[in-house]
């Protein structure tokens, strides 16, 4: 007997209709089944008309009662060798009958195996990556199912959970990391879930070797003031190394960090002179730390503010020919460093200080040096410059020239006479003193330099020698003498009386004036003299005397010249000042001084405590308004007669 080629579904169905062929009532499922497919179970017996009611049954428990249809679904059936089967009832001739199939086992063929964990490597080193495989197959009738897979170390899902790839790829590997593996797979329609194996993954640490501490710092160079950097390095080592940082002499340790790298930095901010010292750090991972080498820090610090001072040979001004010391000098700042000195901006020099400290730089003075003077200091971390010290470079006065106007050859008495001095040069401000026979006439000071002038309004006594002397402070200088000789009568003459006449004129005012003449001397000190128009008197007592700060050619006080005493017995002593009246009586007073010890001794040769006598009148002259010979109160004055012509005395 042959049979036409059917598929598998075909041959079922003919073989269940010629087994109910052999039985009454048989239970149907279709095929073929896989985990999780729907199953449709069909009870059909011989006589489909006489059945009024089927009852399907799973492990001998009803499932289902059916009236109408002729298929019972079972969903999403499992390989758990459930046994089916169907039984069918009805009446004929009012005699109720059932009838019960044999029992069917459904064949579930499972959709995919159990996965199975493959790893990339079961030891890998620490820092290697690992790739993790979830493998499992579906049958060529199932593969258009979709699987999804999960993976696991120890009960922590690794990466995001569910994937579509069968394949995690873990990128590196740490000491920690070691555990069992596994992973899961599942359908999507339907919901099946199956988990592989457990696997053993052992991670290899390799320990630590060869620590290098680098120091590194901005441009290069450890400045006082700035950042700090060391940075811990390994050549060899895996998994989670721990570095440190020490300095010796100090037990704290500096920092500590942990981190799965070959290399850390520690950064230590502004650091201080403090800080220097030798560094050393250590790594460890789990195998005992590792010692660096030790590095030796030392810190460069930038130059502070120099300081400039200027010593000079003299204490007060500075003169040109002088050597003066210029210093400049910084508080701090590491060595080396370059001094600049500067004049006015214009860099006069430099010098460098290997070892720190101070530079001098020498300066012979000349009139151009006078300014503002300043310094540099450099150790190539940045420059700082000195406050300005300004310097004034003294001249000290040449020989003054003294000059007249008029430059007439011969003057005449009652002239005005300038007499002029003047230096070519020198530093102001300039004293200038004028001289007649080394006697002084006044001074005169020229406060921005040139010359000055000093008038004078001859007499008969103004002839001879004259001279001018100029101070700045750096000693006198005196111009060479010029004589001077002039002819003519003075405008007001003179009367010379003689010290035997003076009894008589005293009595002959008393007798004519009816008057009493009271006279008493007394001693007083007292200055003044003829007056030069528009000038001081030639008194050297009523003017400051040049100054002694330097060298003098010559004593502005020293005579140079002296007389014999019988030229000085006539001289005029005492003379009334006229105070613009008309009625009053003017006299001149000669005298003369004779000792045994000291005959005939000049005026300006007296002691200090020596005073020359003065003599004082009372005139009494009758007012022409006057009656019956009776003195006017207001006639009655007292004229004080005062120390005349002092060139004569000086004489």
């Amino acid at each position: 007997m042959s049979f036409p080629c059917h598929r598998p579904g075909q041959v079922a169905g003919l073989l269940q209709l010629l087994l109910l062929t052999l039985d009454w009532l048989i239970l149907q499922a279709s095929h073929p089944v896989f985990e999780g497919d729907d199953v449709d179970l069909r009870c059909r017996g011989k006589k489909e008309k006489d059945i009024n009611e089927k009852i399907y049954y799973r492990n001998n428990k009803v499932i289902r009662r059916d009236y109408n249809s002729e298929v019972v679904r079972l969903h999403s059936v499992s390989r758990d060798n459930s046994k089916y089967h169907c039984t069918a009832s009805g009446e004929s001739f009012w005699i109720r009958w059932e009838e019960i199939s044999e029992p069917l086992k459904i064949q579930v063929q499972e959709l995919f195996p159990h996965p199975v964990l493959r790893a990339s490597s079961s030891e890998p080193i620490e820092g290697s990556p690992v790739s993790l495989k979830c493998e499992t197959w579906l049958p060529p009738l199932r593969s258009h199912i979709q699987l999804q897979f999960c993976f696991f170390r120890e009960d922590k899902v690794l990466g995001s959970g569910w994937i579509d790839s069968p394949e995690l790829q873990i990128l590196t590997m740490w000491n920690e990391d070691s555990g069992s593996y596994w992973c899961q797979a599942k359908a999507v329609t339907p919901n099946i879930i199956k988990k592989s194996l457990r696997s053993r993954i052992r991670v290899q640490r390799i320990p630590v070797s060869d620590v290098n501490l680098e120091i590194q710092s901005p441009g290069g160079q450890l400045i006082e003031g700035k950042d700090l950097v060391l940075i811990c390095s390994v050549a060899k080592g895996t998994g989670t190394v721990t570095f440190s940082w020490h300095r010796e002499g100090t037990e704290r340790r500096l920092g500590r960090k942990i981190q799965r790298a070959l290399s850390a930095e520690l950064q230590i901010a502004a650091v201080r002179g403090q800080d220097a010292g030798r560094y050393y750090c250590s790594a460890d991972n789990l195998y005992g730390p590792i010692l660096s080498k030790r590095i030796r820090v030392t810190l460069r610090s930038p130059v502070s503010r120099p300081v400039l001072t200027v010593r000079a040979p003299r204490a007060r001004a500075v003169v040109v020919g002088d050597v003066v010391e210029l210093r400049c000098e910084t508080q701090s700042g590491s060595p080396p460093i370059l001094y600049r000195f500067y004049h006015e901006d214009v860099t006069l020099g430099s010098s460098s200080a290997p070892s720190g400290g101070g530079v001098s730089f020498n300066l012979s003075l000349t009139t151009e040096h006078s300014g503002n003077y300043s310094c540099e200091a450099n150790n190539s971390l940045g420059a700082q410059h000195s406050e300005a010290v300004p310097l004034r470079v003294t001249v000290p006065v040449s020989r003054p020239v003294l000059t007249f106007n008029p430059a007439r050859a011969q003057v005449v008495v009652g002239d005005l006479l300038e007499l002029r001095c003047e230096v070519q040069r020198g530093s102001p401000p300039i004293l200038y003193w004028f001289y007649h026979e080394d006697v002084i006439l006044g001074n005169t000071s020229a406060p921005f330099g040139g010359g000055a002038s000093f008038n004078l309004s001859l007499t008969t006594e103004h002839s001879g020698n004259y001279s001018c002397g100029a101070d700045n402070g750096l000693g006198v200088q005196r111009s060479y003498m010029v004589t001077l000789n002039f002819t003519g009568l003075s405008t007001n003459k003179v009367i010379h009386i003689t010290v035997g006449i003076i009894g008589w004129l005293l009595s002959m005012l008393g007798l004519a004036a009816t008057a009493s003449l009271v006279s008493h001397f007394r001693t007083q000190r007292k200055s003044g003299g003829l007056r030069a128009t528009g000038t001081p008197s030639y008194s050297p007592k009523e003017h400051r005397e040049p100054s002694r700060s330097g060298p003098s050619n010559t004593d502005p006080h020293r005579p140079i010249h002296s007389e014999p005493a019988a030229l000085m017995e006539l001289q005029p002593v005492y003379s009334n000042v006229s105070p613009g009246h008309d009625n009053l009586v003017y006299s001149q007073i000669w005298s003369s001084h004779h000792t045994k010890e000291n005959p005939a001794p000049s005026p300006k040769t007296h002691q200090k405590d020596e005073e020359p006598a003065i003599i004082y009148s009372e005139v009494k002259k009758a007012h022409p308004d006057d009656h019956e010979g009776q003195a006017h109160e207001d006639a009655a004055e007292n004229y004080e007669n005062l120390p005349c012509a002092p060139l004569a005395l000086d004489r």
